[in-house]
């Protein structure tokens, strides 16, 4: 089903960490991510470890190729891997898209013959007349599986209210004013976040958002930005933010300013880093939900069902959808850490598999399942 192996541990351009994952398991097919984040950033560093377990449990080799958050270098990497002689090219090769990069990416994939599968992101409506849809004007193109994105932005937004409204943080007039540090335009699922926090907001007639600006998925931008939100919306007490480390930086911002996270402002952020979890746990943050940071795990169970003769698209169709996000209070902050710190120890993702579990009959991707799946030694 494959175009065979790819035994490389460097991944050249200077832009890409390539991890190379085996398994003493049945021979499985070889998958190639482009990761569009940096190698430090939480948000994708911890998807890029989750992977690497679950390609080591499924019996994978996976090669992970960092952008470093260049748009221009999720081509190129694209490009480097599609220009492999065939027997170093993978089997799956799963892309992100960020940035509007899917059309040149999908391009290359299928010049190469390399099936390629679309994880995070989804195409955008204005994409669609280029793109089309899988398995049509890219045959080799399988499929994609997107978390339902706005779920973050409501579950924050709301959650976020709830306690501003409890702890009375209205301004003279009676409103509650909010701010909000988006990702960015471009990107699908920070549109799709942005469209669920102002759905949350307009169910309440007490609440305004005041404005909206977008971080560029930074801590530094976004703690520039709050300091100028905060001069200028003096008497806000809410801010929403689209990302953990965009939280931070306007959290960063008020304490320089003298003021008291989880006091004097209200923040919520999405990711499931630990540093979030733990700013849960404090206080410092009102509101977190995250989950999706697991997508690159789910797409690696649909393409190892696919690689052993169980297409996905018999009963899921191309394009999946699935609620993945979960939100937090202390005590599932509690518990998401515990089950991260477990040593010697993985989660079974056989467990998710249709092929690996022959009792599984739908394939279940929320944290939740993830929380209480077995696992087995490392």
């Amino acid at each position: 089903m494959g175009n065979g192996r790819s035994g490389r541990l460097g991944a050249g351009l200077g832009l890409a960490l390539t991890a190379l994952v085996a398994s003493s398991a049945d021979a499985g097919p070889s998958v190639a991510f482009i990761n569009p984040g940096k190698q430090d950033e939480p948000f994708w560093q911890d998807a890029a470890l989750a992977m690497q377990e679950a390609a080591t449990s499924l019996g994978i080799e996976l090669e992970m190729l960092f952008a470093e958050r260049d748009y221009l270098a999720q081509i190129s990497l694209t490009r480097e891997v599609a220009e492999r002689p065939r027997q170093l090219q993978p089997d799956y090769l799963v892309l992100v898209g960020d940035k509007r990069t899917l059309f040149e990416q999908l391009e290359l994939a299928e010049g190469a013959n390399i099936q390629s599968f679309v994880a995070y992101n989804t195409v955008q409506s204005d994409e669609r007349a280029v793109l089309g849809y899988p398995r049509e004007r890219y045959a080799f193109w399988l499929g994609s599986l997107v978390p339902r994105a706005e779920d973050a932005g409501y579950l924050t937004a709301r959650a976020l209210v709830e306690k501003a409204r409890s702890r009375g943080l209205s301004n003279p007039e009676g409103i509650i004013e909010v701010l909000a540090i988006s990702g960015d335009r471009a990107t699908d699922s920070s549109n799709r976040r942005n469209r669920g926090m102002q759905a949350a907001l307009a169910e309440y007639p007490d609440v305004q958002l005041r404005q909206l600006v977008h971080g560029d998925w930074r801590k530094d931008k976004a703690a520039e930005q709050a300091r100028q939100l905060y001069l200028r919306y003096p008497e806000a007490r809410v801010l929403w933010a689209g990302s953990d480390l965009m939280a931070f930086g306007a959290i960063d911002s008020l304490r320089q300013g003298g003021g008291v996270p989880g006091q004097d402002m209200l923040f919520s952020a999405i990711n499931t880093s630990e540093e979030a979890m733990q700013a849960l746990i404090s206080g410092e943050l009102g509101a977190l939900a995250g989950g999706h940071y697991l997508t690159g795990v789910w797409a690696l169970v649909l393409l190892y069902d696919h690689y052993h003769g169980l297409d996905f698209a018999a009963t899921e169709g191309t394009e999946l959808e699935r609620p993945m996000f979960m939100s937090f209070d202390s005590d599932s902050a509690r518990q998401f850490l515990e089950r991260q710190s477990l040593t010697g120890t993985t989660v079974d993702y056989c467990h998710f598999s249709k092929v690996c579990n022959s009792a599984r009959e739908d394939y279940d991707f929320s944290l939740k399942s993830w929380l209480e799946a077995p696992v087995h030694d490392q």
